[in-house]
């Protein structure tokens, strides 16, 4: 199967994530917010409501293309001999490890140590080497697939900095991309020589939640707490040069926590329909765009809404948070209501606990479903998931969305058709 994504909504083939691992629970309330998390989380629920939603991509794509970021990492330190090497070399030197905790990596076998390398525990030792990293259950920000590319972004905060190092290693030398990595098809926005900071000393920095692949043309991207314009002009330069896309879209948010990316303010579900949190996305509060053309021309819209009619469809339908109304559009888009991944055109995943824009679904035709009742109906072969049209799949949420991040999130699609 190739990587390959030029849409958002196109039927998921394979996909990357990562279920909640055991350095969640050493988050103390003390170091919450350094480490990018608004609450502590329970974590056995936690992954108990991530269960369900792997499981439910099981259903849909098949196990074999549910992929775990753990195992991904276990299978490249395997690969080649030096990679384990390698691998322990740059962490230890990143996180200033003591020369005899690196021999002790050493010792680990692949399985062993690439949950060290993710939560940071020595478990055998009782020891905590470094800081966990509890975003890495976001794996839609740490690459993105353009057509036939991938993008390895980078992370603005230090929390998450590692994930980041963990990313390039992956994507550099596991089996399934070195077709990319031998036909120059990464575009690595960690390579100071290629992505420097400006001459005022601005850097890089983008996150896959603010890049969005609408079709093999177009290519939305976030200026927003999380994604600098610096970053943004040197890979739309990128993209360019490479002729990966025609058009680059610039989306000005606010910045702010609230709208930490645009996938936090829409995101499609189908040709003609988007989930949108309505002041910014349709009535254009506090946003602009600018389209950035291959051939050098500008244009401008006043909200993503108008961009979308003008040169997406004229017919496109928005589908809003809370119904579009305060004070419910506020609470539910903080807690993910517009952050929904589409399986396929019509049928997406969203949060369970985001009642008020359940009624604008319903109100645009959708059905609703519990992703439990779903995968029994499944199991038991009274469903047929390639017959599922318009439908709101139902996801557990009283953890998982209190790590500020919803099914969009959780995902990194590396093959649609």
């Amino acid at each position: 199967m190739s990587i390959n994504v030029s849409s958002e909504i196109g039927f998921l083939q394979k996909v990357i994530v990562h279920r909640p691992d055991s350095g969640i629970s050493r988050v103390s309330p003390k170091r919450a917010e350094e480490l990018l998390f608004d609450d502590i989380v329970f974590l056995p629920k936690m992954q108990e409501e991530h269960d369900v939603l792997t499981l439910l991509l099981d259903k849909f794509l098949g196990t074999k293309n549910v992929l775990e970021i753990t195992t991904l990492l276990e299978e490249t330190i395997k690969d080649e001999a030096e990679n384990k090497k390698l691998i322990i070399s740059r962490v230890e030197d990143y996180e200033e490890l003591p020369r005899k905790f690196g021999e002790k990596l050493e010792s680990l076998s692949a399985k062993e140590l690439a949950k060290v390398l993710i939560t940071g525990y020595l478990e055998e030792e009782d020891h905590i080497l470094f800081d966990p990293i509890p975003n890495f259950i976001f794996t839609r920000d740490i690459a993105v697939v353009v057509n036939d590319h991938v993008v390895i972004t980078k992370a603005f905060k230090a929390a998450r900095y590692r994930e980041n190092l963990l990313t390039r290693f992956i994507f550099w030398r596991h089996p399934i991309f070195k077709p990319l990595r031998d036909k120059n098809k990464i575009i690595n926005l960690n390579d100071l020589d290629l992505f420097p900071p400006s001459k005022t000393g601005e850097q890089v920095s983008l996150e896959g939640g603010d890049v969005m692949i609408i079709n093999e043309d177009f290519i939305l991207i976030g200026c927003s707490e999380r994604t600098s314009m610096h970053g943004i002009q040197l890979l739309k330069q990128s993209l360019f040069d490479k002729k990966v896309v025609k058009n680059v879209v610039v989306i000005n948010i606010p910045n702010d926590r609230s709208f930490m990316h645009i996938d936090t303010l829409f995101t499609m579900i189908s040709e003609d329909e988007i989930v949108a949190y309505k002041p910014i996305i349709y009535d254009g509060n506090s946003s602009n765009i600018l389209v950035y053309r291959s051939n050098g021309g500008i244009s401008e819209y006043s909200s993503v809404k108008k961009f979308f009619e003008s040169e997406i469809n004229n017919d496109m339908k928005f589908i809003f948070a809370g119904d579009g109304r305060s004070p419910y559009q506020e609470r539910e888009q903080w807690t993910d209501g517009c952050n929904l991944v589409a399986l396929k055109p019509g049928v997406a995943i969203a949060y369970d606990r985001n009642t008020v824009t359940d009624l604008a679904f319903q109100k645009a035709g959708y059905s609703i479903v519990k992703a439990e009742t779903l995968i029994k109906d499944i199991d038991e072969g009274k469903v047929d998931p390639n017959t599922i049209k318009k439908t709101i799949i139902h996801i557990p949420s009283n953890e998982l969305s209190r790590a500020r991040g919803g099914s969009h999130c959780m995902t990194c699609p590396i093959s649609r058709k």
